[in-house]
């Protein structure tokens, strides 16, 4: 069958309108689809990177390190940027010297004890085969075992003789006879039971040896001695006390430091009211070096009062650097003294450890960066035996041009990969970090007795960071300030190798009757050198 006239089509083909906005919709739905997928990856990237981090507080390492790959991997660049130095004829290794008694071991310190136990030949021995005549001695061989004795506990009694005088049996007001007695030795624990050497046993075990108080009364429970762990928490806070006028000028001669570096830590404060524990917190402030004490203070919080309340004044007389981490609580020191006499000088370690934890996330720009702080730390091992003034002029002819070169990089990696380095990335962080600390991280460079780094208090706080694993926590705020005034001592002898039991125990055992005036002959390092 046929019909007669045009034939109309069953699928008209769509206007070129119709396309268009067919084809503008699937663009718009590509876009959106894309701008899920981005977000969804940086979510997924942060999450694995946190991930990542647990990980490793839990289970990894905790040195920052490099991998050998990551250490190689920008040879080149190490080259490039190292001051190049003529060629020099190679010289033949030096010999290495072998230990004189060819295994290494170590010579057992002089002033130890020794017990002499003589071995001699069985007497059926002593005659000589041969002949039969009795052999003589012609010299000896002697080796060493080292051996171990347990502490020692003994009682000391102080005997005070009493005088009278018979011949004129003279009488007091009351009538009765007039009786004159020795004066009673003075003690840091009155009308205690410790004498100074226990007293530093204690101190000691504590806060250098980290162990907690309930381990050391079950140490002195194995010579039937029997001190509760209250007591002994007693005993300390007495000790501090007695110590106190000393930790004061320690205070001050920290406080006349040209330059000072500090950190703080959290501890874990018991709270009777609240019948749990709250954070409280320990700061550490070093003295440089012409002032080489190690303060601790104690405060209830990490509020800016803490170290504003320490370094109240300080600075208002001349120029100071204070070195510190970017906490906002010492921004007020900076801007508040006498015109901003304080500078701040930043931490090029922390910066490094922001890089660092994003070598998993960025792994090529995290290494460049990471090279780049190579290099500055290698001037600083160049230079580390030179004077302030020869440190200086190094710094400014070697790291000033790599901060230079490195600043250069980092702006141009910010502007070339804006889309990729995201700001909330760990490799976005830690750029950001770098900007906003430069001018801070670059003041090292000014003065030769600056430190690149602050490690040095970071140092001083480890020892809180291990005795609070076995401690726990504090027992009050009192109990911070005595461990504050305690810490401090032991960490300052340590500074100096001073061995710090025989040193708190003869402190104690001087400070009640020591001038007041000269208590800084008490100082572990001038008591080292026998000023005191």
């Amino acid at each position: 069958m046929t019909t007669d006239g045009p034939q109309v089509l069953d699928d008209p083909q769509p206007a070129p309108e119709a396309l268009l906005q067919e084809l503008q919709l699937q663009r718009t739905i590509n876009e959106q689809l894309a701008d899920q997928l981005a977000t969804a990856t940086r979510k997924i990237t942060q999450m694995e990177y946190q991930l990542q981090q647990l990980i490793h507080r839990l289970y990894g390492r905790s040195s920052e390190k490099l991998d050998p790959a990551q250490k190689v991997l920008f040879a080149e660049m190490l080259q490039q940027l190292a001051p190049q130095e003529p060629p020099t004829q190679a010289e033949p290794p030096a010999p290495v010297a072998k230990p004189a008694n060819g295994h290494g071991r170590r010579r057992l310190p002089a002033d130890l004890q020794r017990e002499r136990v003589v071995h001699d030949l069985p007497e059926e021995e002593k005659p000589c085969p041969c002949c039969g005549r009795v052999r003589e001695v012609i010299g000896e061989e002697v080796s060493e075992q080292l051996d171990y004795v347990p502490a020692q506990v003994k009682v000391i009694e102080h005997v005070r003789l009493k005088y009278i005088c018979k011949a004129c049996q003279q009488r007091t007001a009351e009538g009765g006879p007039q009786i004159a007695t020795a004066a009673k030795p003075l003690a840091p624990v009155e009308k205690g039971l410790a004498a100074p050497g226990l007293l530093s046993y204690v101190i000691v075990s504590k806060y250098d040896d980290h162990l907690p108080l309930h381990r050391l009364e079950k140490i002195l429970g194995r010579h039937d001695i029997d001190i509760a762990r209250s007591t002994m928490c007693d005993w300390m806070r007495q000790a501090a006390e007695a110590l106190r006028p000393l930790y004061d000028v320690m205070v001050r001669e920290v406080l006349a430091s040209k330059v000072i570096h500090t950190d703080d830590t959290p501890v874990d404060v018991q709270d009777r009211r609240l019948d749990k524990t709250r954070t409280g917190r320990f700061w550490v402030y070093l003295g440089d070096r012409s002032h080489p004490q190690v303060v601790f203070d104690y405060t209830p919080n990490r509020g800016r009062d803490g170290p504003m309340s320490f370094l109240a004044g300080w600075g208002e007389d001349t120029l100071r650097y204070l070195q510190a981490d970017a906490f906002g609580g010492y921004d007020g020191i900076y801007a508040g003294n006498a015109g901003g006499t304080v500078v701040e000088v930043a931490c090029w370690a922390h910066a490094r450890r922001y890089f660092y934890n994003a070598r998993k996330a960025d792994h090529r720009n995290s290494a460049q960066a990471l090279a780049y702080i190579k290099l500055l730390y290698e001037v600083e091992r160049d230079a580390a035996d030179l004077s302030p003034h020869e440190r200086a002029a190094v710094r400014q002819e070697r790291a000033a041009p790599i901060l230079v070169e490195f600043r250069q990089w980092l702006t141009d990696l910010q502007a070339v990969h804006g889309g990729l380095v995201l700001p909330k990335s760990p490799m976005g962080e830690a750029i950001t970090y770098a900007f906003n600390q430069w001018t801070a991280l670059c003041v090292y460079l000014l003065d030769g007795e600056l430190a690149i780094d602050n490690n040095a208090s970071e140092n001083a706080l480890r020892r809180i960071a291990i005795g609070r694993k076995n401690w726990l926590f504090a027992g009050s705020d009192a109990g911070g300030r005595t461990a504050a005034i305690l810490f401090s001592l032991i960490a300052t002898c340590q500074r100096h190798a001073v061995e710090p039991f025989a040193y708190i125990k003869d402190v104690l055992t001087r400070i009640a009757a020591h001038p007041a005036k000269n208590l800084a002959a008490l100082l572990p390092d001038r008591w080292a050198s026998g000023d005191a």
